[in-house]
């Protein structure tokens, strides 16, 4: 049994909608999170105050580690909702959302303070210390999310194996038989003889 195209369209649609809704409010926790980077201006252009520390690697870190959890529970969420058939749907809609996620938790971690920090910047004087805003400067961190959700599902179905083993079909000729715990093809005999040859 197959669904309907319009029903796997639903699915796809909805789970990347749920999905992609959750990157708002994990950019807010980023923002929240991240540690100070702080930044001195010359010349009206604010540069980083410690070019060789810790911190903008810090604030990267903190995003992938965020994407990691967020899509490994996204993965694990999707899985126990499905059911048999709507695993392309699901998967691709933890694709599309979990991309979206990722763009939207940085966007909408960025924007955190973002005013107040170019106001600081504009009105600084040379040596004035100014505290950043969160920031990626690895990009590659944004597949951070989708790639674990669809890695999480994946772990899953090699583990539960919900997914049918073989295509589903009806038993018949060149498909395997029951006989030898389906270890065995036969093929359909011609009427009044056997496989190997007619009878005598």
């Amino acid at each position: 049994m197959r669904r309907p195209a319009g029903r796997l369209l639903a699915t796809w649609v909805a789970t990347t909608a749920v999905v992609a809704l959750l990157g708002p409010p994990l950019g807010l926790l980023w923002a929240k999170t991240v540690p100070t980077v702080r930044y001195v201006i010359v010349q009206g252009e604010p540069l980083l105050a410690d070019p060789e520390g810790q911190g903008p690697i810090g604030v990267d870190v903190r995003f992938a580690l965020i994407a990691l959890v967020a899509g490994l529970c996204c993965g694990a969420a999707a899985y126990a909702a499905g059911r048999r058939f709507d695993d392309v749907a699901l998967l691709l809609g933890l694709v599309a959302g979990g991309v979206a996620a990722s763009v939207l938790a940085w966007r909408t971690g960025h924007m955190i303070g973002l005013d107040g920090y170019h106001d600081a910047v504009r009105r600084g004087r040379d040596g004035t210390l100014v505290d950043g805003v969160a920031d990626l400067r690895a990009k590659g961190v944004l597949v951070f999310w989708p790639v674990l959700a669809v890695a999480a599902y994946g772990l899953l179905e090699l583990v539960f194996r919900r997914l049918p083993a073989g295509d589903g079909g009806e038993h018949g000729a060149g498909e395997a038989d029951e006989v030898g715990g389906g270890e065995l093809d036969l093929q359909s005999a011609p009427s009044g003889g056997d496989v190997e040859g007619p009878e005598r």
